[in-house]
């Protein structure tokens, strides 16, 4: 991050509280350093209650953040500490997706330009943001392809596995298993044919189940995710455009009608796809998207953008797409650098979180 005010006469912090910038406002990044806490101690009260936490959070609500990615930050922490494992993690698995979506396009065929298309995929805006600060999502994403990817193998036992770990990193991780159910179904419609090994797949609701199983150890409920606060967005239709709700707050919202058109678009040029879960997996998280209550559309909607990247693979590895792109690289950053000094969590204490 440059140490800059201003660009041009943009200025950087306009309400901000700080500007001071320095690395402490990557650090600080929503959701990152909450992350932290159950990888501390792993939802047990008894730590929990020892770690000086200043935003007032109950041990409860921790249980909204899911175990996987604390468990690897965790296990980071014994080489490098907790903040730089936090960002560490997430550039890994965004190095790991990379590499993954790099050799599925080239295995699959799915493009002539995979170097290329791979950039495209990496270059999203708020992809940007996400793979660059703490967050689940490079990790949730790569536990996504990698089951798709096998699951077209036909190798149902670790499509199943890895769909789990998808499912112990973030909950909308069990909407995989819906995608393979409609791709089965379809597959048993037009062969009459019943595969026992579409069994290992109900690893991915046992995945969850997991997690549910250990927050019934900790917290002594079974059911504490759906306790742990104001998480649950899914509410009706278009509910995004509820500017009252808590988590919209805005009716500045034409970018999210572009995200549905896009991920809509990609899904009508994926119908026919060969590889039949490269529909039905983001449909599936398309529809359940719809349903959102949240400001933050895009990163809700992420585990469509592979997707779509590759519905549109012609585009994205075209000399007009590759011209605006370069073009609008300065805003991408812009927007980035932006969003990441204001997405803060305000901390004055970090001995919770070291």
């Amino acid at each position: 991050m440059l140490k800059a005010h201003s660009w041009y006469g943009i200025d950087f912090f306009v309400g901000s509280a700080s500007s001071n910038a320095s690395f402490l406002m990557v650090y600080q990044n929503y959701d990152g350093p909450l992350y932290i806490i159950p990888a501390k101690t792993l939802y047990n009260k008894e730590l929990f209650e020892k770690l000086p936490i200043e935003q007032g959070l109950s041990w409860e609500y921790f249980a909204a953040h899911l175990p996987l990615y604390p468990v690897v930050i965790s296990a980071f922490a014994y080489i490098m500490g907790y903040l730089k494992s936090m960002l560490f993690t997430s550039i890994f698995y965004s190095v790991l997706l990379g590499l993954f979506f790099y050799a599925l396009i080239d295995k699959l065929r799915l493009t002539e330009k995979p170097l290329l298309l791979t950039t495209v995929f990496l270059f999203l805006p708020r992809f940007l943001v996400v793979r660059s600060v703490g967050a689940p999502e490079t990790m949730f994403l790569f536990f996504i392809l990698s089951s798709i990817y096998y699951f077209e193998q036909k190798n149902y036992l670790i499509a199943g596995f890895l769909g789990g770990l998808a499912a112990m990193t973030k909950s909308p991780g069990i909407l995989l298993a819906g995608g393979y159910g409609l791709a089965i179904i379809e597959e048993w419609i037009r062969t009459k044919r019943f595969n026992w090994r579409w069994f290992f797949l109900a690893l991915i609701p046992l995945g969850l189940v997991a997690v549910f199983k250990l927050y019934a150890i900790q917290y002594g409920d079974f059911f504490a995710y759906f306790k742990s606060g104001d998480n649950i967005h899914l509410v009706k239709p278009f509910a995004v455009f509820n500017a009252g709700a808590t988590w919209v707050g805005s009716w500045w919202l034409e970018d999210v009608i572009f995200y549905f058109f896009l991920y809509g678009l990609a899904l009508y040029s994926l119908k026919d796809h060969w590889n039949r879960s490269f529909f039905y997996v983001p449909l599936v998280f398309f529809v359940s998207t719809l349903f959102v209550e949240h400001r933050d559309i895009a990163r809700y909607s992420l585990p469509m953008w592979p997707f779509a990247v590759i519905a549109f693979q012609q585009f994205f590895t075209s000399k007009r797409f590759a011209v605006i792109a370069a073009i609008l690289l300065p805003a991408i950053y812009l927007y980035a650098w932006n969003f990441m000094l204001h997405n803060t969590l305000p901390i004055s204490d970090w001995s919770a979180f070291l």
